[in-house]
């Protein structure tokens, strides 16, 4: 199994798990250009897109997606926010797994601020059980077993309270920020409240423009984890096996 990542950031986000025969995609906040290039044009891959929540850096070729005959997944209250109807698009129950070729995916609760956000725990034979947070302040669950993890690390508490106390921030922007996306230090908790033992792979996800330090980010939690981990960036390629070769 190969992750690719196309973007991630508030610019877009869109990841793809590439499996031996069939491609799985997360998001689709990107041009679908990009996304036909990461598929080397060859659509019949793509078994799937799951989107995570309503949010145009998430969601913005759902219709592009559609139109080249890729099946769409979403919560019902994702499918009304995004404003689409289609016999491609498949409503689906918090906590209920579904099949997508040969991925099973359970949808589970995120904190956001919008309508019926999930995040995805998705398993396959390839890359064994992987666990997807974005766009949640904070994750309530523990998941046993875990091979890869894709986690939001957006910001910096302490940064972003910095820049409020400079005025370079107004604080209206930063308590939405604190209501709706997950810092390093809850991205840190949620980690030591797991089992790593069987992880290869932490990849910190939509890090802010602005509220963040990646290279900081990235040796905290090092630290922490004693893992290998990553700071998700435009075009990169981690291999994402269920074991570590």
């Amino acid at each position: 199994m190969i992750l690719k990542i196309i973007s991630s950031s508030s610019a877009g986000n869109c990841y793809l798990l590439v499996a031996a025969n069939e491609v799985l995609i997360i998001e689709c906040g990107v041009k679908i250009q990009q996304i036909k290039q990461a598929l080397n044009f060859d659509l019949s891959q793509a078994v799937g897109v799951l989107v995570s929540h309503e949010h145009k850096d998430h969601c913005s070729a759902v219709k592009d997606v559609i139109a080249c005959g890729m099946n769409v997944y979403a919560s019902a209250g994702t499918i009304e926010g995004m404003g689409v109807t289609s016999h491609r698009i498949h409503a689906l129950e918090c906590e209920k797994q579904v099949k997508i070729g040969s991925f099973k995916v359970k949808p589970f609760e995120a904190v956001h601020d919008c309508r019926e956000p999930f995040n995805f725990l998705i398993e396959h034979e390839e890359c064994g059980r992987i666990v997807f947070i974005t766009d949640s302040y904070y994750c309530p669950f523990t998941f046993p077993g875990l091979n890869n993890i894709l986690i939001e690390a957006n910001y910096s508490q302490a940064i972003l309270d910095k820049k409020v106390r400079n005025g370079e921030s107004p604080e209206f922007l930063r308590n939405r920020v604190l209501q709706s996306h997950m810092n390093l230090d809850t991205c840190m908790e949620f980690l030591d409240a797991n089992d790593l033992r069987a992880v290869n792979n932490i990849v910190l996800i939509h890090l802010s423009d602005s509220n963040s330090d990646a290279a900081a980010f990235k040796k905290e939690v090092e630290q922490l984890t004693l893992k290998n981990v990553h700071i998700a960036e435009k075009n990169m390629t981690i291999p994402f096996n269920k074991i570590p070769f």
